[in-house]
């Protein structure tokens, strides 16, 4: 066994592929396979600068890595002494994540499978693997255990960003509903008209303009906001009420986003609540425009009277 790590490879000239330069390792073992000829092998190798150091036992072991920082741990696999699984599966258990390579002398075939299952990185059989073999395996792992935490580290940020957005969606919200109420109130009109009875073909309507419209964006809606703005000024809404039919569909698209990032649909949202007020203030200058100027009959050629 140890013969095969120290005799697999001549010293490399150059450094290859991407090993790091250096790697701090733990070696959990026993007292009747210390790891004297598990560093000498890596010293013949100078592919990589490996620091070992050894933990005799499992409550040394434990007491190491619960003190200090390791790249990586290497434990032992001596049933009846040491069973590696078993003590993997328990700092599993207990929240560590350092990358854990597994060393025995049973199969690979027959131990990788378990060592998996209980959170191991490798099982390394070391009466036929080679010493750069191992340093590739332990270099793998330590990437691999970097690149976790990383995107461990990037999910979380992520989740605090969407929900600093979402927040903000919600206070934006209840700025633009307390602006518009109070609109509302101020308004001469003997009749105020609520979302709540608008009709709900309406309401589904317009949430399904505003959906097309954060996927689309604008330019795609223009006939379909004109024609709802004409709509809305037959009956005569006000503004603010639409501006009110407007925050209700948006509010219900917003709770729908779930812990998706509601900016997007802010910013279209916004977009489409100035189109829709710029039609519909049209639609009212049009109708103000005919009650001042209204159409009147002129006489045909050859009608014209004499004063």
């Amino acid at each position: 066994m140890e013969s095969s790590l120290r005799e697999s490879s001549p010293k490399p000239s150059v450094r290859y592929g991407s090993l790091p330069p250096r790697m701090r390792v733990l070696y959990i073992t026993t007292y009747h396979r210390t790891g004297g000829w598990l560093a000498e092998a890596f010293a013949t190798d100078s592919a990589v600068d490996v620091l070992l150091e050894e933990a005799v036992g499992v409550r040394a072991g434990m007491s190491r890595l619960r003190d200090e920082v390791f790249d990586a741990v290497l434990i032992s696999h001596e049933p009846g002494e040491l069973d590696a699984l078993e003590l993997l599966d328990g700092l599993r258990a207990g929240g560590s994540e350092e990358p854990y390579i597994v060393l025995g002398h049973q199969s690979e075939q027959e131990l990788a499978p378990l060592c998996y299952e209980v959170g191991g990185d490798a099982f390394v059989c070391v009466d036929t693997c080679t010493t750069r073999s191992l340093i590739w395996i332990v270099a793998r792992a330590v990437e691999r255990s970097r690149l976790q935490r990383e995107n461990r580290r990037l999910a979380q940020a992520d989740q605090h960003r969407l929900r600093l957005e979402n927040d903000e969606a919600a206070r934006l919200l209840g700025e633009q509903r307390a602006m518009v109420e109070e609109l509302i109130s101020r308004c001469a009109s003997d009749r105020t008209l609520q979302v709540e009875t608008f009709p709900e073909r309406l309401v589904s309507h317009y949430r399904e303009l505003l959906r097309t419209y954060v996927i689309m964006g604008s330019g795609n809606l223009v006939d379909e906001m004109a024609a709802l703005a004409e709509m809305l000024a037959s009956v005569n809404i006000t503004t603010p009420e639409a501006m009110q039919l407007h925050l209700h569909a948006l509010a219900e698209l917003v709770r729908g986003l779930g812990s998706r990032s509601a900016r997007h649909v802010m910013s279209r949202a916004d977009l489409l609540a100035f189109e829709l007020l710029v039609h519909l203030s049209e639609c009212y200058r049009q109708r103000y425009f005919e009650r001042q100027y209204p159409a009147s009959q002129k006489l045909l050629p050859g009608f014209l009277t004499r004063s």
